[in-house]
This record gives structure tokens, C-alpha cells and sequence, in this order.
């Protein structure tokens, strides 16, 4: 193995860190102000609803009119927010 100087040898960039901490921000204002949500699963089932719950493995998805869900994390393909602009028709 050759020598290398520490002149010579780059330094390498450390990897990203595992946990931000922006998911848990985002997700603690979303719980906040009760701002409806689509949670779309990776099996590709879409529920709707706020999250009133989270923790580092799941979230709970409070529903109207419909039994709450807790939902794992790694099931989750992503969580939108819902938005209620509908287009109105002019006949």
C-alpha cells in the first residue's frame, strides 16, 4: 500500500444525516393547525383526513365520519395537503 501524505489524501464528505429534524416540524404545524391531508399508501390506497398524532414510527390520521387510522411510517408513499379550491362551471 503506498504512503499517503496528508497533503494528498482528500478529505470525503461526510453522508447527510439520518434524521433532520424537518419531518417532525412539518408534521407538528400540519397537527397544529388541523389541515386536512391525503395520506397515500404504498399499496395505493389514498385516506383522508388531519393528523392529530405522530410519533418516530406512525401517525394518526383523525377522519370524519370514519373510524381513525394509525398509520406506520414505512407503509406511507407521502401525506398531502389537501387543498379545497374547487372550479366553478359556468353554464
Amino acid at each position: 500500500m503506498p504512503f499517503r501524505s496528508p497533503l494528498t489524501v482528500k478529505k470525503l464528505k461526510n453522508p447527510p444525516p439520518e434524521d433532520t429534524g424537518q419531518e417532525w416540524g412539518y408534521l407538528k404545524m400540519l397537527g397544529e393547525k388541523q389541515t386536512p391531508v391525503a395520506v397515500k399508501l404504498l399499496g395505493g390506497d389514498v385516506f383522508r383526513g388531519w393528523i392529530e398524532y405522530f410519533d418516530h414510527n406512525m401517525i394518526r390520521l383523525t377522519r370524519t365520519g370514519a373510524p381513525n387510522l394509525f398509520i406506520y411510517k414505512h407503509e406511507i408513499e407521502y401525506i398531502a395537503e389537501e387543498t379545497n379550491h374547487r372550479v366553478r362551471l359556468q353554464s
